[in-house]
């Protein structure tokens, strides 16, 4: 089989999460993180928030979906039952980077906010990433590349 097929992805576009309650997740989303909302609220179906630029003029995106919107009917799952979170998700976790001399103020900003976290150094490729939780189990990563982070060989 060719591997010629004349195109590559070059960026993420969207992460798009179904939730249960949107109140608390579009309040994380902008509180906790730092997002910008770019449209929608917590009484929102459909919520967004930029991310960064992308490419080619492609805003990334996060987006919240409540469980119960339907915005292709028959396309994407709904109904009363709560999305399943946390470790029996599909979703393994999301990760947003940011430059690395930026990740002690986001300690800084856990501790304040008594938000819990957990770091990991990534070494085979010089990355470090704090992870914590949103309000429905899924895990956030807020991860960024320092040749510090690099395994010493």
């Amino acid at each position: 089989m060719s591997d010629d097929r004349s195109f590559r992805p070059r960026a993420l576009g969207e992460i798009a999460i179904r939730c249960a309650d949107m109140g608390a997740m579009v309040k994380f989303y902008e509180h906790v993180i730092g997002l910008e909302r770019l449209s929608g609220d917590h009484n929102s179906a459909i919520t967004f928030f930029r991310i960064a630029e992308g490419f080619g003029g492609h805003t990334q995106v996060l987006a919240l979906f409540h469980h119960t919107a339907a915005p292709r009917p028959g396309l994407h799952p709904t109904g009363a039952d709560r999305p399943v979170t946390g470790g029996a998700s599909a979703l393994h976790h999301i990760a947003l980077s940011l430059p690395f001399h930026e990740q002690d103020a986001v300690m800084r900003w856990y501790d304040e906010i008594e938000q819990p976290y957990r770091v990991e150094e990534f070494g085979w490729i010089g990355w470090r990433g704090i992870f914590t939780e949103d309000p429905e189990g899924n895990t956030v990563e807020l991860v960024a590349y320092d040749p510090s982070m690099l395994d010493q060989a």
